[in-house]
């Protein structure tokens, strides 16, 4: 199937309140066009330099989305554009993307990863960290705004696993966002959990190979 067809079909199964990232790391410009031809404005790339130069060759009004794990130095060359980053698993990032974010006066909107994962290769904040950056050290960040909570489950064919993690993902947020207003998104499910993640409460899907095939990664 093309990938029109692919995201025709993807888009049936997802509810209008969920939005629809389409990973779209290592493949090409032309694939991200197809895409954007078919409506889609929510990219998805894990390494800046790539997310850069695909910023450069597409159309501008792209939503970006860093879904990678960040290494503060590589912050600035996204800073002017990116629309929101996922995975800052860390107050030193956080403080970089502030940095960076008043650099280019802007107010960049990020994700707090939470690590739900029963996987030691996972990162993200546990639920003391959580507490502490949102209760305080984000008062003092005026270029950052936390809009949501992202994380990975466990790579797994336990079903049941993988459900309640997304659960404990869902009660994180329940009861932070009474008193943060902000946070809005919770941003859980790939190509092959994204149904039941949106049946746990996911606002944000990031699909890949069901829309563009399986990646290359020799290239």
């Amino acid at each position: 199937m093309s990938i029109r067809e692919n995201l025709n079909y993807i888009q049936k199964t997802i509810p209008s309140t969920v939005t629809l990232v389409a990973v779209s790391k290592t493949k090409p410009v032309a694939d991200l066009q197809e895409a954007y031809d078919a409506g889609i404005r929510d990219f998805g790339e894990n390494k800046i330099q790539e997310m850069c130069d695909k910023y450069e060759a597409l159309p501008k009004d792209i939503r970006w989305h860093m879904i990678g794990h960040v290494q503060t130095n590589k912050v600035k060359y996204m800073a002017p554009f990116v629309h929101l980053i996922h995975g800052v698993d860390s107050l030193k990032l956080l403080k970089e993307i502030n940095k960076q974010a008043e650099k280019n006066s802007r107010v960049i909107n990020v994700l707090l990863q939470i690590f739900i994962a029963d996987e030691e290769t996972k990162f993200g904040l546990d639920a003391k960290e959580l507490d502490a950056i949102l209760s305080t050290e984000i008062q003092q960040l005026h270029n950052v705004k936390v809009v949501g909570l992202m994380g990975m489950a466990t790579f797994t064919d336990d079903e049941n696993q993988v459900r309640e993690e997304f659960k404990s993902l869902k009660q994180l947020f329940n009861l932070h966002q009474p008193h943060h207003q902000d946070l809005q998104i919770i941003s859980m499910g790939m190509s092959g959990d994204y149904q039941m993640a949106i049946e746990e409460g996911s606002t944000m899907v990031r699909i890949g190979s069901s829309i563009f095939g399986h990646r290359n990664y020799n290239i």
